[in-house]
């Protein structure tokens, strides 16, 4: 799934026509690593979303807001200070690199017609947004990168901007056959391999669509191509690089038994069904398709649909990340403490034995002779005879109660251990359950409830001063096919609330089985039976937010409301219950209508 440069000439292509003559109307600069720039065209307000994070580099136009800081960062005010109300007059990609350069016109304070550059690198790790004078000199950039983090480039105020020269790759633009043929021959790779590392732009998913449209086998070596095949090969590259230059792109996604694995900017043919074909089936059926393709109108709209749900994830990532290693630390010490406590009460399992060794010793000691290292006695609980190991240096009395005082204290050691084992096992379970919160957790507010639940469960402290955030987040809604109204909470303040405040008798309640996982609510109103329909999607959305998410398929409990317990003093979100159906199914909830409040 890579973000190459063919991907970059299809975004850039939509930026000319979107954007060019258009003026620069707001800057913003929600994340540290992000930019959202709002154009005034002819024909409206555009939102231009760039992203220079090193886990997921972005450029497209969305009509997506995104809410800002109070206080613009430094970046943001250097643009409006020099770009506000400018005109963008040029957006180009050098060749196929994955670099996009936003030309852009504006009045300095006397006046005068400056140019200014804002290139944006779409370069993984080394992602950046830099910002440069009408020669080519770094103003400032989002990511300022100095000589001791790169001996390739700087990139600081005051230094010529340049593209580094890291990989030793042709342009894809410009080549021949003959060029063609020898850069492939010298590699010992298999031939997709070969073809994605010899030209600039090229990503894997790319060239093995070339080798599939040429009619070859992508894994071949290609050095043992003969030279019908580097014919047949060359004649589809072309056919692919004829379409960047005339920028006749088809945006496409191609998933594999329902689930998205890959896009292009051009069709992906080895994927078969086209997304007409593939719609025209039920979800379950995509879900055994082995391949097929979807195609958008737009590589922005592609790029907003594919990367929002991962984008919006891996910021609640970074900013969970330290919630989630509190919670990881405190679960792995108590793991550790719960093995420990598990093997200390398996050599309690010898207590019996030692109290019925006493008894009989009691009653059968008198035959034992002084200097006996055993006696062997009948077992009048099993009827069968027994060694009892004896110290020869006491008597028989002396042994049995030296066996009742181990009893004694294997019989505390079991019956302290039980509580504890009881105690350190719940705070697993609960542990294991702000994980599961932190995983489904989508927006900064829903981060505030699982903060509250591990500085009341006391894992972190509140600083000195700080007042306890105002919680904002509600739980998930959904509307099922048959008009249920069905809620999901999202941490285990949430599913308490739902359960016991929220929820009323009759209302059906789901959980999945024996694992942590979001409590499911389904409201009843003034209906007085639930449709199959709804239950199978409550079910879904209990497996779906759940720890099994990933499993094929999920056993889910369910029982109405008013059968569900919290016993006192019980950790947030947990709950009992003893009488209650279940049914198994799979965790697919695409089907399923969701309501944003």
């Amino acid at each position: 799934m890579a973000f190459d440069g063919v991907t970059i000439a299809n975004v850039v292509s939509e930026l000319r026509r979107e954007l060019i003559g258009g003026r620069l109307y707001k800057i913003a600069q929600p994340e540290d690593d992000e930019l959202l720039l709002t154009v005034k065209t002819q024909t409206g307000q555009r939102r231009l979303f760039l992203s220079a994070n090193a886990s997921l580099p972005l450029i497209y136009l969305t009509e997506e807001n995104k809410p800002s800081p109070m206080t613009a960062p430094v970046f943001c005010m250097l643009l409006r200070k020099h770009l506000q109300n400018g005109r963008i007059t040029d957006i180009t990609q050098p060749g196929l690199e994955r670099i996009v350069n936003i030309r852009i016109e504006h009045l300095d304070e006397m006046g005068d017609l400056r140019h200014k550059t804002l290139i944006v690198e779409i370069m993984g790790k080394h992602s950046n947004i830099i910002f440069c004078n009408d020669d080519n000199t770094i103003i400032d950039s989002i990511k300022r990168i100095s000589a001791a983090v790169s001996s390739v480039r700087e990139v600081l105020p005051g230094k010529p901007y340049f593209i580094p020269a890291t990989q030793e790759k042709l342009d894809a633009l410009s080549t021949d056959f003959s060029a063609f043929r020898q850069a492939l021959s010298a590699k010992p790779q298999p031939l997709y391999k070969a073809l994605y590392g010899s030209y600039t732009g090229f990503s894997p998913i790319l060239a093995q669509e070339i080798c599939y449209e040429a009619g070859l086998d992508g894994e071949r070596p290609a050095a043992a191509l003969d030279e019908a095949g580097y014919e047949s090969l060359y004649a589809a590259f072309s056919k692919c690089i004829t379409a960047i230059k005339e920028e006749h792109f088809c945006p496409a996604i191609g998933y594999q038994y329902g689930s998205p694995a890959e896009f292009s900017a051009l069709p992906l043919t080895m994927y078969g069904e086209t997304a007409d074909d593939a719609a025209a089936k039920s979800a379950e059926d995509r879900k055994k398709l082995p391949h097929y393709q979807v195609h958008y109108a737009s590589m922005s709209s592609l790029l907003e649909h594919y990367y929002a749900e991962k984008n919006t994830l891996t910021r609640i990532r970074q900013k969970s990340a330290d919630l989630r290693r509190v919670v990881q630390t405190a679960l792995e010490r108590n793991v550790k403490k719960y093995d420990l406590q598990l093997r200390q009460m398996k050599d309690t399992e010898k207590r019996d034995t030692y109290r019925i060794y006493g008894e009989l010793l009691n009653t059968y000691g008198y035959s034992a002779k002084p200097g006996d290292k055993s006696i062997r006695v009948l077992n009048y609980y099993t009827n069968e005879e027994i060694d009892i190991p004896l110290d020869p240096t006491k008597t028989a009395t002396e042994n049995a109660k030296r066996y009742f005082e181990k009893y004694n204290k294997y019989k505390r050691t079991f019956e302290a251990l039980s509580e504890l084992t009881e105690e350190v096992k719940a705070e697993i379970e609960h542990l294991e359950s702000i994980l599961a919160s932190l995983d489904i957790a989508l927006h900064e507010e829903d981060l505030v409830e699982i903060k509250e639940e591990l500085i009341a469960g006391g894992y972190i402290r509140r600083k000195a001063g700080v007042k306890k955030q105002k919680v904002t987040s509600k739980p998930f809604h959904y509307l099922s096919g048959d008009g249920f109204h069905i809620y999901v909470g999202k941490n285990n303040f949430q599913n308490d609330e739902l359960t016991f405040k929220f929820a009323t008798g009759n209302d059906w309640w789901f959980h999945a089985k024996k694992m942590p996982g979001s409590h499911v609510v389904v409201k009843m109103g003034n209906a007085t039976e639930l449709p199959d329909r709804t239950f199978e999607e409550a079910a879904r959305l209990a497996a779906y937010y759940s720890k099994g998410r990933d499993q094929e398929k999920v056993e889910i409990d369910y029982i109405q409301k008013k059968h569900v317990k919290k016993p006192a003093g019980a950790k947030p979100g947990f709950v009992v219950y003893y009488t209650n159906y279940s049914m198994t199914i799979d965790s697919d909830i695409s089907g399923i209508t969701q309501i944003t409040e």
